[in-house]
């Protein structure tokens, strides 16, 4: 068992969460409020109406939820890898592709216990326009969530535990092949910018490995990470609109036309980019030092530096 990949991976997902929250909450809102058209617009109304706070709503708890995520992903990733080296040719055996792809979808599927939660909550604090900072007296409509904690025991209380993991199918899909894509883009572009005779890849070559990966997996994850949001948010503010993943799935397409499932596909990548640099090189620059010696000498060529 490789611990060192949970604690470096559980680092670099908070590093990463504090790049692209501010991006991350453009996009949510643009997915699922129609009042946002496109990725200035929601820019600028939101900094004009509520501040750069705005930007932040909902933040403290993914940075928990996603140090947790991350830490999952990274380590059933590595932990899977060295299942079925072991399975297909013992320790030091590269693994194939197919091995990487299985892994990534592995780590995917095994984050959303500790993800769906969290990531409700993120979902609605970022949609909540209405500003916790109006002047007394005001008569403008007071925000329903006071912060995270009071978010997730307010879900508890209208839906009860479940409500917490609504979203969860469409959460599967989207992080299942997602990071099954991720890993494999990743573990391709460090093998093709390792110079000759060398382990690993300069950091120069980790970094935009990492960052063509995050656009890589968003560009595959961005349809059900609109369903995802949708269902999540159904209900919160509203009578419920869906009755569930494939009704959510039909009444989209309907009303607004599949190119919906793609709206915010500019800003995943635009996010996913920086994200993903960081994330792979503190992960990358972690796990240098937690791993032991004998650990490391079995370690993949495409996750390593000399």
């Amino acid at each position: 068992m490789h611990f060192a990949d949970f604690a470096a991976g559980s680092i670099g997902g908070a590093c990463g969460v504090a790049v692209g929250y501010p991006l991350d909450t453009i996009k949510v809102r643009i997915q699922t409020q129609k009042q946002f058209t496109g990725i200035w617009q929601c820019f600028m109304t939101t900094l004009s109406k509520e501040g750069v706070h705005g930007f932040f709503k909902g933040m403290f708890l993914p940075v928990t939820t996603v140090s947790m995520t991350s830490s999952v992903v990274f380590g059933t990733y590595r932990n899977c890898r060295q299942c079925l080296c072991q399975l297909r040719g013992g320790p030091g055996t590269p693994n194939t592709k197919l091995e990487i792809f299985l892994s990534g979808l592995a780590g995917g599927v095994a984050t959303v216990t500790v993800m769906s939660p969290g990531d409700i909550v993120k979902v609605r604090l970022q949609c909540q326009t209405e500003s916790m900072r109006t002047r007394k007296g005001a008569n403008l409509p007071k925000p329903k969530y006071r912060g995270p904690v009071h978010c997730l025991l307010t879900i508890v209380r209208e839906d009860g535990l479940l409500g917490l993991y609504k979203g969860a199918l469409p959460l599967i899909l989207r992080d299942g092949p997602s990071y099954a894509t991720y890993f494999l883009t990743y573990s391709v572009l460090c093998d093709w910018f390792t110079p000759a005779g060398r382990k690993g890849p300069e950091w120069t070559g980790v970094m935009l490995a990492g960052g063509l990966a995050g656009m890589a997996g968003w560009t595959l994850g961005t349809p059900m990470d609109v369903i995802k949001a949708r269902l999540q948010m159904d209900g919160a503010r509203d009578v419920k609109r869906y009755t569930g993943f494939i009704h959510c799935i039909m009444e989209t397409v309907r009303v607004e036309g599949s190119g919906v499932f793609f709206k915010s596909l500019g800003i995943n990548c635009l996010r996913a980019f920086p994200v993903n640099m960081v994330v792979f090189a503190t992960y990358e620059l972690l796990v240098g030092f937690l791993r032991t010696p004998d650990s490391d000498a079995t370690r993949p060529a495409s996750l390593g530096f000399e």
